[in-house]
């Protein structure tokens, strides 16, 4: 059972229960009226200190749809942080009105002290460059709507892989399935995080190669995950403009890859995945973007326990 659960990492449920989670996020997609008042009564309050789109309007229509209400605040200046307010003591005052509440916070494990002093769920929309953990199941989601199954796949990582905390959560999850392999595209300035090449993948034995140039390995990948690479975060302008098209997906670069390898985003973008490649049927970051809305839905009904009633 997930009911009364936390989600803050993306460890923090077994793979068992991620099958569980996507079975039914299936199921609304197959029958969404069928789920349309299982959270009636029921209220979402979303606590964003940085901005936010696709996230939380994605948490705000999941909840609406499943006959929900939502409450809450998108910038921190908006609410009673501004004013000193402790998380702990915003949380346990949300927790009077809510019954469900997902943040998204600048400071690393800032989601998780709400979680502490919580007497509802809480949900990590984003914390830092730490962890986006339901980015992280929306990208699940769709590569096992998609390829049928999590393990066995090469998986390409490009662009920020420094900063970019969906990148870490994505490896952290996919490094739980059996014969996946990495391969991590970025300049040297923003080559995967130690923590994360050690004790992730190096630990547990996964294979994984490092290399500069996007299209030296696009004939290898199953999949294909494309962020931004920043000029702000290069320590020199002609390193950024040496290599800054080697991060831009474009038609011709497509031409490269596999007729089945398909490419994810967690968007927004910016120039990295140029708009020709929008027409390809391999380009899946705006199908990947509704997945997000059905996998909340599934999430947030096993959470608050409505699961059953449908």
């Amino acid at each position: 059972m997930l009911k009364g659960r936390n989600l803050i990492d993306p460890m923090d449920f077994t793979i068992e229960e991620l099958v569980e989670i996507f079975d039914y996020a299936e199921e609304i997609i197959e029958n969404p009226k069928k789920f349309s008042h299982v959270c009636d009564g029921k209220l979402l309050a979303t606590l964003f200190y940085e901005p936010s789109t696709r996230t939380r309007l994605s948490f705000e229509a999941a909840m609406l749809r499943l006959g929900g209400e939502v409450l809450g605040f998108s910038e921190a200046n908006s609410s009673s942080v501004a004013k000193g307010e402790s998380i702990a003591d915003t949380i346990r005052t949300v927790g009077c009105y809510a019954d469900i509440a997902v943040m998204r916070h600048p400071k690393e494990g800032a989601p998780r002290v709400a979680a502490m002093n919580s007497n509802i769920p809480v949900i990590n929309a984003g914390d830092g460059g730490h962890q986006h953990p339901t980015q992280t199941l929306t990208d699940l989601l769709t590569i096992r709507s998609v390829k049928k199954e999590l393990s066995n796949l090469t998986i390409g990582l490009c662009g920020d892989l420094k900063f970019g905390r969906t990148v870490h959560s994505l490896i952290k999850a996919l490094s739980r399935y059996e014969n996946n392999k990495f391969v991590l595209i970025s300049p040297n300035e923003l080559k995967i995080p130690d923590y994360i090449r050690k004790v992730v993948l190096e630990k547990n034995n996964i294979e994984y190669v490092e290399v500069q140039r996007l299209d030296e390995v696009m004939e290898s990948l199953d999949i294909l995950y494309m962020t931004r690479v920043q000029r702000e975060r290069f320590f020199n302008e002609e390193d950024y403009i040496r290599l800054k098209d080697s991060y831009i997906l474009n038609a011709e670069k497509m031409k490269k890859a596999k007729k089945d390898m398909i490419v994810l985003h967690p968007l927004p973008r910016v120039n990295e995945i140029d708009y020709e490649v929008d027409k390809d049927e391999r380009a899946y970051y705006f199908k990947q973007a509704k997945y997000g809305m059905y996998v909340r839905m599934a999430l947030m009904a096993k959470l608050l326990g409505v699961d059953e009633e449908c």
